[in-house]
């Protein structure tokens, strides 16, 4: 009896010592190596991602509004221009050929005048004549009406030659206006972005894209502002004022800061999309070290609600299941419940790249599973799982 005590007394001993390596070597390979964490407040910037480029608010592209060669260049490109500056002067030898003629039509015109009016004022005399005799009766009808008419012809040839130096008078004006169009002037301060002619070439009056119809670009370098393109599908959220964060291709880790002020009316299709994006205007408040260029890409972060402290998990934790055949859609998530994993229906609020919100009320020391990814994906009800606490900054 006390071999056999002993025996039953050892057995027990080493069941109790090998019972651990029996649990792993049996169950524990079934466990699921997983993270978890605590439920934390966190500040959500709910945000909409978009495209698009810096562009100048401020910008004139100048063109010629008469045909000529260009004689002179008084800038470069690069060169700050003020207000009025002369920056170019197309050749205007026919315009003020073309001047000098129209000033001699208006003198010829005016003399004419005198002449027609010292030619009525003869006849003037003679009608008078005319008259006192033809009362006394010692001239006839006849001469009588052809003195009469002869200064009724008068004046109306003094009409004429005054409706033609109307005429080139006006004729004057608007050559003048030709000739001032050979000067360019600059109709704003900034700088000159492009310079797109040279001395000798002909500077021709259009608004098509051909050769000479573009003479330069000015720009007021303070006017600059992101224009990105909003998906038509977020719009409903972005409104007059919101913060901004705009990211240049060029300087990747130089985030600057901008506002919301203007919002398309209408939505376009642009290039290179599927659906409608309606035009975002973002101005930069500060741009930090970031040296602006119209034309680069770049991409903004428009955060559409003030920044909220709320309590959240990692966005990957919070999965979605959805039942067609039911019509029924839910979001949840896994908690551990002491070494098993159990699904959790939740109720969801705001988000941002990393977390979110969680309206379904919860207690502060459950542990919710994080990670990793591959595992928490392949989660089931149930599932045996070995946690590991991180700590989530």
């Amino acid at each position: 009896m006390n071999a056999k005590k002993l025996l039953l007394i050892g057995v027990i001993t080493g069941t109790v010592i090998a019972l651990p390596f029996i649990n792993r070597t049996f169950f524990g390979a079934d466990a699921k190596e997983v993270n978890v964490s605590t439920l934390s407040q966190r500040v959500i910037s709910p945000s909409i991602l978009a495209s698009g480029f810096l562009a100048h608010e401020e910008e004139v592209m100048l063109s010629s509004e008469v045909i000529g060669k260009v004689s002179e260049l008084f800038v470069e490109e690069g060169d700050v221009v003020s207000q009025g500056q002369l920056l170019l002067q197309v050749d205007d030898v026919n315009f003020i050929a073309s001047l000098e003629q129209t000033e001699a039509a208006v003198r010829i015109n005016s003399i004419d005048i005198d002449r027609q009016e010292v030619r009525i004022g003869n006849l003037l005399r003679q009608f008078e004549r005319a008259k006192s005799l033809h009362a006394r009766a010692m001239i006839g009808d006849d001469e009588f009406d052809n003195s009469s008419n002869q200064l009724a012809l008068a004046r109306i040839d003094l009409l004429s030659s005054r409706e033609r130096l109307s005429q080139s008078e006006a004729q004057l004006d608007q050559v003048n206006d030709q000739l001032s169009k050979t000067k360019i002037v600059s109709p704003i301060e900034g700088v000159i972005t492009s310079l797109d002619i040279k001395v000798g070439e002909t500077a021709i009056a259009s608004s098509t894209n051909i050769p000479g119809s573009s003479l330069m670009t000015i720009a007021n370098p303070a006017s600059i502002y992101t224009e990105v393109l909003v998906d038509e599908a977020d719009v409903a959220n972005i409104d007059i004022g919101q913060r901004a964060e705009i990211v240049a291709i060029a300087y990747p880790d130089q985030p600057m800061i901008g506002e919301v002020r203007y919002i398309a009316n209408t939505a376009k299709v642009a290039p290179g999309r599927q659906g409608l994006s309606f035009t975002v205007k973002i101005e930069i408040t500060d741009a930090r070290n970031v040296v602006l260029r119209p034309g680069m890409s770049c991409r903004a972060e428009i955060f559409t609600r003030q920044d909220q402290k709320v309590v959240a998990v990692p966005i990957q934790a919070v999965l979605f299941e959805e039942d067609r055949s039911q019509l029924r859609s839910e979001y949840f998530m896994f908690v551990n419940d002491n070494g098993v994993a159990r699904k959790t229906k939740i109720e969801v609020g705001l988000s941002d790249d990393e977390y979110q919100e969680l309206i379904t009320d919860l207690d502060d020391d459950i542990q919710v599973i994080v990670g990793p990814d591959q595992e928490l994906r392949n989660l089931v009800e149930g599932d045996p799982i070995d946690i590991t606490l991180i700590e989530l900054q």
